[in-house]
């Protein structure tokens, strides 16, 4: 565990330091991705406590997910944001992780959804999940996080890529234009929200939001645990006037069986005890409750989170 106890001594006392703080580093994402200020947000709730917990917590700008994890057994990160698939990966030994198994990696909480999104022309007569069925969608690039969700769902729902007119396989980057110059009827995208991705397809033509749920959607929460569901609010983007539930991915907070039950313990109860500020803090937190802190958590959880979510009873 990366930290380093400073003190100051007393004159004439037998160098026992009047205060001393335990140092944490939590890894995040790209400065201008909500990883970033989701670990700031997390370290300002814990420093307000720095002189009775004794905890001082820095954020560091990563490259994200695998990095994060891979830091964490390192032993140079004490904390680091990462998604749930990321996370079951690395545990489990499979992925990316393939025969290196992160066997002491473990969750804190689920913070914010990253959510499938399908955002369609609102001319395209697309109204549900199953009328994509003879449409040109772009299903982005073969081995992305989007695409693999994206085929997972639709094989849910009985649809494969050769029911739809044109199954386009560009950057979701690139989807906005090819909506608004009508080159597709509709896009799939993993999004924390809002984007500014979407929001400039709805700036530039009219734009809807489609659910994504149903029992058969239902199913996949069992059959794949870094599944959680969420909903894209329809406050966020221009001509959607309605929520919309999904499937995605979560934003979780994960650290390591080194770290003291005591330190993990007041970084949890830091953001519950301060949650309804922490939820203004970003607009990713918009949809999020205390109880969905704990959906999509696909590796075990660290005592001292447990304990913590046992006080705020949130859990048995």
């Amino acid at each position: 565990m990366k930290s380093k106890i400073v003190g100051l001594a007393l004159a004439g006392s037998l160098a026992i330091p009047a205060f001393s703080a335990q140092f944490i580093t939590i890894g995040t994402g790209g400065v201008t991705g909500v990883y970033y200020p989701t670990g700031g947000a997390i370290c300002r709730m814990v420093n307000k406590l720095r002189k009775t917990a004794h905890i001082r917590c820095s954020v560091e700008s990563t490259g994200g997910s695998v990095y994060n994890v891979n830091t964490i057994k390192a032993g140079e990160l004490d904390f680091g944001i990462s998604q749930s698939d990321t996370a079951y990966q690395a545990y489990h030994g499979i992925g990316k992780f393939k025969g290196k198994p992160i066997k002491e990696l473990r969750s804190v909480m689920a913070i914010y959804p990253e959510l499938l999104t399908l955002v369609v022309r609102k001319d395209s007569g697309i109204k549900k999940l199953t009328d994509i069925k003879g449409k040109r969608i772009n299903i982005d690039t073969p081995g992305s996080g989007t695409r693999m969700t994206t085929e997972i769902v639709m094989h849910a729902v009985g649809l494969k890529d050769s029911d739809l007119a044109l199954a386009d396989e560009m950057k979701s980057s690139e989807a906005p234009s090819l909506l608004k110059d009508n080159k597709i009827d509709g896009y799939f995208a993993v999004f924390g929200h809002p984007t500014a991705n979407i929001k400039d397809a709805a700036n530039s033509v009219a734009i809807d939001l489609i659910p994504i749920k149903g029992p058969a959607i239902q199913k996949l929460f069992k059959k794949y645990p870094y599944y959680a569901p969420g909903v894209i609010s329809g406050a966020f983007y221009k001509g959607v006037n309605h929520d919309t539930p999904s499937i995605g991915v979560k934003a979780v907070l994960v650290t390591s069986t080194k770290i003291p039950e005591k330190v993990v313990y007041t970084v949890t109860k830091a953001i519950l005890d301060n949650f309804a500020a922490f939820k203004k803090l970003h607009p990713a937190y918009k949809t999020i409750t205390k109880k969905s802190l704990l959906d999509g958590l696909s590796i075990p959880q660290h005592p001292g989170a447990i304990k913590a979510f046992k006080e705020a009873g949130l859990l048995k």
